[in-house]
């Protein structure tokens, strides 16, 4: 956490500094806004409005104890917030995603094995599809709880921190998001 300080306070100064941080933010940051949006190119440009908005606000950057990384996902989730108001996401097709992330399935040793895991994969981003769709459905604050919880993995203390709410405010929010969610998959 010092060290995390020490560089914050370098990058105020000096914005090649700031690239330490986009080194080690960048993917998780990417990965957060590609799960919510479900857009590669939309995903892309938001992360990239995510850090030049870091790089031009880190002078109102005050530590508190809370990770840059917290600020990083704060800001996410408002770009995000905002691609949803102004409707600026699309709708992905399969076919674009396979031909966006080159998916291939794993080099099997049979045909049959590599249709079963091509299979597989498809049924797990079809499941994966469906539930951010009915996700998308619900108001940005559930959305915003369960995509950190359940897609980045959050602790109910960092998702705290990233959204700047209470534990308890978190854990309502979670489990009336989760309660809506299955309404919807049902």
């Amino acid at each position: 956490m010092h060290d995390e300080r020490d560089l914050i306070e370098r990058a105020k100064k000096d914005p090649e500094a700031f690239g330490v941080f986009f080194e080690r933010h960048y993917d998780a940051i990417f990965g957060y806004v590609l799960r919510r949006v479900g857009d590669w190119d939309l995903a892309k440009d938001v992360t990239s409005e995510v850090f030049l908005r870091a790089l031009t606000n880190l002078w109102r950057f005050r530590w508190q104890g809370i990770p840059l990384s917290a600020w990083l996902y704060r800001i996410a989730t408002n770009e995000i917030n905002m691609v949803f108001r102004k409707g600026r996401r699309r709708a992905l097709s399969l076919d674009a995603l396979i031909e966006e992330s080159g998916f291939d399935p794993i080099d099997p040793k049979t045909v049959e094995a590599e249709k079963r895991e091509a299979e597989l994969k498809l049924r797990e981003y079809d499941d994966f599809m469906r539930i951010r769709g009915k996700l998308a459905e619900l108001s940005a604050p559930y959305q915003e709880v369960i995509a950190l919880r359940y897609f980045e993995r959050k602790s109910l203390k960092q998702i705290a921190e990233i959204l700047g709410k209470k534990e308890g405010t978190l854990k309502s929010l979670l489990s009336r998001g989760l309660d809506r969610l299955r309404e919807r998959l049902e």
